[in-house]
């Protein structure tokens, strides 16, 4: 997918922007927790494999922090199969 380019009011720049393809649903996988984070792939592997008939259309992947916490979190946006 090319980006398109866009001019957000107030922001006083034009910035890239990635049209997101059609999607029927939303599965996200979050955690705090570091032991978590070092087996989110195996998890999200784990759930793709369980669902096939899902076509993931596209993904976001989210890192904030505090002085704590840190925070992953990765959305996956899918489509049913066709049958």
């Amino acid at each position: 997918m090319s980006p398109a380019v866009v001019s957000l009011p107030g922001a006083g720049r034009a910035v890239s922007v990635f049209p997101m393809a059609d999607f029927t649903g939303v599965k996200v996988f979050t955690t705090t927790l570091a032991r978590d984070r070092e087996v989110m792939g195996e998890q999200i592997t784990r759930w793709l494999a369980e669902h096939p008939g899902v076509e993931v259309v596209s993904r976001e992947v989210k890192q904030s922090s505090d002085s704590e916490f840190h925070c992953l979190s990765i959305t996956l946006f899918y489509r049913e199969r066709e049958p």
